[in-house]
């Protein structure tokens, strides 16, 4: 397996109004990395991140997830990542519980795996007292925290975090930290985009800034705040 968690060489996005969003984005990320995208609105953040979980359709080059090249195996590739979007993406009549389950089996899970690691995940993200609530009763701190728990349930190498703490509360967000500090400790790979250059500051050792569809820096978190 490759040394890298992702690699992407040659990224290129153009859309239909021929607005470039990516120009050519050349990035790989180690394993066990915890690293931060950051970047004004409309800079490629999220063009990136959809193309790498087969959202948008990318215009050129190439991507690969521990050395799974999207084009070619996207399911294998699909298995190592885990993504935390920044939209609500479950239903909001669903119960908590189900919620998370259902998402397990979409990956093949065995439903009685499913339900341990289910109980697991809501403990840890203070949900399980919320277990049989629909989700559409939960505080906006609360959804997001369901939208980690379903998007760790099948213990993805690589999780992708764009701006989790949008709307979410100090307390929740110092308990949302723990958690994936937790992740990474246990070998997880985290990208994190997030406009608080404080949160990159705080919990990344690696950054990267891109601007116009341009990486534009890409250093540590220490050389980068020097410069």
């Amino acid at each position: 397996m490759s040394e890298y968690a992702l690699e992407i060489v040659g990224l290129k996005k153009v859309y239909d109004n021929n607005v470039e969003a990516l120009k050519g984005i050349d990035l790989k990320i180690t394993k066990g990395d915890f690293f931060a995208l950051l970047g004004p609105n409309g800079a490629g953040k999220s063009s990136t991140i959809g193309i790498i979980s087969s959202i948008t359709n990318k215009t050129d080059g190439n991507i690969k997830i521990f050395g799974v090249d999207i084009d070619q195996n996207f399911p294998k590739a699909k298995s190592f990542l885990g993504v935390v979007a920044q939209e609500i993406n479950f239903s909001q009549f669903g119960k908590v519980e189900d919620i998370v389950i259902t998402q397990a089996g979409f990956y093949g899970i065995p439903k009685d795996v499913a339900k341990a690691r289910c109980k697991n995940l809501l403990k840890k993200l203070s949900l399980w007292d919320k277990r049989h609530d629909q989700a559409r009763n939960l505080s906006g701190g609360q959804k997001r925290r369901l939208m980690i728990a379903k998007a760790l349930v099948h213990e993805p190498k690589l999780l992708i975090l764009d701006e989790p703490t949008a709307g979410v509360d100090v307390d929740l967000r110092k308990n949302l930290w723990k958690n994936v500090k937790e992740l990474n400790k246990e070998g997880v790979t985290i990208i994190l985009t997030t406009h608080y250059l404080f949160e990159a500051q705080e919990m990344c050792n690696r950054i990267a800034i891109i601007d116009k569809g341009k990486l534009v820096a890409l250093d540590t978190t220490e050389k980068l705040l020097d410069r």
